[in-house]
């Protein structure tokens, strides 16, 4: 049984004004357990509305939302347990840290729960450690910290409510290259420790194509696609239709491949186009 799973899912904005639009459309789709699955889809695809339906932000107005295979709108009095199963941490998640310390901003989720203050404080320096925050940085206020640490601060706000599910919307945007691949290595780590439903949605293909197993993408608020990672970036030109690209490198293998040589055209790092790339450099200087 999926984890979460969506059935003719629909939301529409301004029901019964003149303004009505239809933000999400039939979305029908389901989200493994354990599974790390990106979310895509250019400005105004839907995603964003989507993702806050799948937490219970967000009532549909069509179809229905299932965590592991209950309507989480069956009892509307308990959707607040809905949201800590399913955490969400949205695009620049720093400007909601409120706290007079990072370890009490951090604490705020589990003791929303009704932890204790001691497994409150349990969770979230775990939650810390899991972000790479340093602990000399929990004492302090978290408007001292600098931008990346901020991210990582309240990221471990929602981690450390251990979600069976963590939805990250944007996560490493406005990081500079350096900030963006610890966070997503963290994210990867965390992922592979927990071993439970991440949910990673970006603009950037580059880390999705890094990072994910599956891809969803949006497109005119319906799920145009839903595939392993490497199967979405085959189809290039259909992505390219909808205001999306490929992967960078996998761009120049798929061109290499045009070229005659002998490349997988679905890669999707650097380092896989260098393991391929250093053979057939090395045969082409042998033959000189």
């Amino acid at each position: 049984m999926p984890i979460i799973e969506t059935k003719d899912l629909a939301y529409r904005y301004s029901v019964g004004t003149p303004f009505e639009k239809a933000a999400v459309e039939q979305v029908s789709i389901q989200v493994e357990k354990g599974e790390l699955l990106g979310v895509i889809g250019h400005t105004g695809s839907g995603k964003s509305t989507l993702i806050q339906m799948l937490n219970g932000l967000l009532r549909p107005t069509g179809g229905q939302v299932l965590l592991d295979g209950k309507d989480i709108w069956a009892e509307p009095k308990k959707i607040r347990s809905v949201r800590f199963r399913v955490g969400m941490v949205f695009q620049y998640p720093e400007y909601q840290l409120f706290e007079e310390t990072v370890l009490k901003d951090i604490m705020f989720g589990p003791k929303n729960m009704g932890l204790s203050d001691q497994e409150a404080e349990s969770r979230a320096r775990e939650a810390a450690h899991f972000t790479g925050l340093k602990e000399e940085l929990l004492g302090k206020s978290p408007f001292e910290l600098s931008g990346g640490e901020k991210r990582r601060a309240a990221i471990a706000g929602v981690i450390a409510m251990d979600p069976d599910v963590l939805i990250l919307d944007e996560p490493t945007a406005g990081l500079d290259p350096r900030g963006r691949d610890v966070l997503l290595a963290q994210i990867t780590q965390y992922h592979k420790n927990r071993g439970n439903t991440v949910l990673l949605v970006s603009h950037s293909m580059e880390d999705i194509g890094r990072t994910a197993d599956r891809i969803l993408v949006m497109n005119g608020g319906r799920a145009a696609m839903l595939d392993e990672t490497k199967k979405v970036f085959e189809r290039g030109p259909q992505l390219e239709a909808m205001g999306l690209r490929v992967p960078q490198i996998t761009k120049i293998m798929q061109e290499l491949q045009k070229l005659g040589l002998p490349v997988d055209p679905s890669t999707l790092t650097v380092d896989s186009a260098l393991q391929q790339l250093i053979p057939i450099l090395k045969r082409k200087e042998e033959l000189r």
